[in-house]
């Protein structure tokens, strides 16, 4: 069973699929921070200076102190995260797109079609002509 599972783990595509995942991860957090660090502010400056991180519609306001006995939390809905995890799906989706683009130009073109043969007809009218002869 060991020697199977090392076999199993060594194929070339367990590997591969191991780079892929750590390398998603680490694309996904230089991609979120791109987002949030360069994307945001912009975004926020064009908007009027709005952080979109801190928008929200409160339902219920929070009441005591936060640590003490009867606190509770405040309810909202976070509107803005929201907002910002929508740019951040276009951001990566987009960056995604960008390095298929790029991967596929490095790819060799397919060859081009063989040419076509005479059909079943010109054959047959090859032959009679043959043939009159």
């Amino acid at each position: 069973m060991f020697k199977e599972f090392k076999n199993f783990i060594m194929t070339g595509n367990v590997i591969d699929f191991a780079v892929a995942v750590i390398m998603a991860g680490a694309v996904g957090l230089v991609i979120n921070g791109f987002v949030a660090d360069i994307v945001m502010p912009v975004v926020g400056e064009f908007t009027g200076g709005v952080d979109f991180a801190n928008l929200k519609f409160v339902l219920t306001e929070a009441s005591g102190v936060e640590g003490e006995a009867g606190y509770v939390a405040e309810n909202a809905i976070r509107y803005g995260a929201w907002v910002n995890t929508l740019v951040n799906l276009v951001t990566v989706g987009f960056v995604m797109f960008i390095i298929v683009k790029a991967y596929n130009k490095t790819k060799t073109p397919p060859p081009p079609p063989a040419p076509k043969g005479p059909t079943q007809e010109e054959l047959l009218a090859e032959i009679r002509d043959l043939l009159k002869k």
